[in-house]
């Protein structure tokens, strides 16, 4: 069973093995706790190379009802073997645990989304002090931050990781290698201008390697998505030399590379122009030309009306589609993204 911590100095992030903790924080307006379930491991096997390797953290459960970075880093923390391994790996299967357990977006405690709480406020609600945990906790020991998410009901995403535009071209380089370690079909950059307060905004600016990603949709735990998640992981664990081997393919041999696409333009995201039923017509991943028909949008006020037709603005990649059929006007509908050069 993990051991409960009520303070976080009573983590020993150096003790060597694989440690469990619940990490207790205390809830607003009773007596009770949410438990932060957190796995670390530091690594055994002798450390041949002349440099340590770098420590990694891994998170799942930012949104509590995206499900393939909950199943994989939780398989993960059961999985690694320290004698295995060389070096530090910090596992966070459920970083909004009330979220997880609600199957909601937000914390039904707070109503926060986690991924908007970043830096985190040591006094504020519990999404907040639990950010301000891994911003003060948990990133003094990694070098390396890889959240995983999924479009739960909100929109539906080809296998992709993910990083925002990056200025400093030697970090970006060393994201951009880390991302195809992951073998999606696709490489997405995307806005930094959508929305303040992301984890990987938060590691990206104390400079670390940070991906982000999307391996799946609709509250299910994709096959494909997972195996891209936990493989993906492994095979970063690899890159680094905390375990032994290359880096190997998720998808099948002969697959064609993974794309590097760009949608860093706040305009990339087209809104719904109304209320409506949302048929789409591409496929995710698909290539759609300037002008093409996207979907259409229908009014059931009256069963004779003809639909609005909803064409891309540009040519490029459907790299996003809003999931669920019921729209609500401002709601992005798709996501058309350009070639990027590596």
């Amino acid at each position: 069973m993990p051991t409960v911590v009520h303070d976080p100095s009573q983590i020993n992030f150096e003790k060597a093995g694989k440690n469990h903790y619940h990490v207790a924080f205390h809830l607003d307006g009773t007596w009770g706790y949410t438990l932060l379930p957190l796995t670390v491991i530091n690594g055994t096997r002798p450390d041949e190379a002349a440099k340590p390797p770098p420590g990694v953290v891994a998170f799942g459960g930012t949104h509590g009802n995206e499900f393939e970075g909950q199943v994989s880093v939780k398989r993960l923390c059961r999985d690694l073997d320290p004698a295995a391994l060389t070096g530090r790996v910090i596992l966070i299967p459920q970083l909004s645990p009330s979220a997880c357990t609600a199957n909601r977006r937000e914390s039904p405690l707070d109503g926060v989304n986690m991924n908007r709480a970043f830096p985190g406020k040591a006094r504020g609600t519990i999404s907040y002090r639990i950010a301000d945990f891994v911003k003060r906790f948990v990133f003094p020991y990694v070098h390396v931050v890889l959240d995983i998410h999924s479009g739960g009901m909100e929109g539906c995403f080809p296998v992709c990781t993910s990083f925002h535009p990056i200025p400093d071209p030697v970090q970006r380089q060393e994201i951009e290698l880390v991302a195809r370690l992951f073998d999606p079909p696709f490489i997405m950059l995307y806005s930094s201008a959508m929305a303040s307060g992301l984890l990987t905004d938060e590691a990206e600016a104390e400079g670390k390697v940070t991906i982000g990603g999307e391996f799946g949709y609709g509250e299910s735990v994709d096959i494909d998505g997972t195996r891209h998640a936990y493989e993906g992981i492994k095979n970063v664990l690899r890159h680094y030399g905390h375990l032994k081997g290359e880096p190997a393919l998720v998808r099948p041999p002969g697959s064609k590379g993974s794309r590097l696409v760009d949608a860093s333009r706040i305009d990339d995201y087209v809104p719904a122009p109304r209320d409506g039923v949302w048929e789409p017509v591409v496929h995710l991943g698909g290539r759609v030309e300037s002008g093409a028909l996207v979907g259409r949008l229908h009014d059931f006020s009256d069963h004779s009306s003809a639909p609005l037709e909803i064409r891309s603005a540009k040519s490029g990649w459907v790299i996003m589609r809003h999931f669920r059929a019921m729209v609500k006007k401002g709601v992005t509908l798709y996501v058309v993204a350009d070639e990027a050069q590596a």
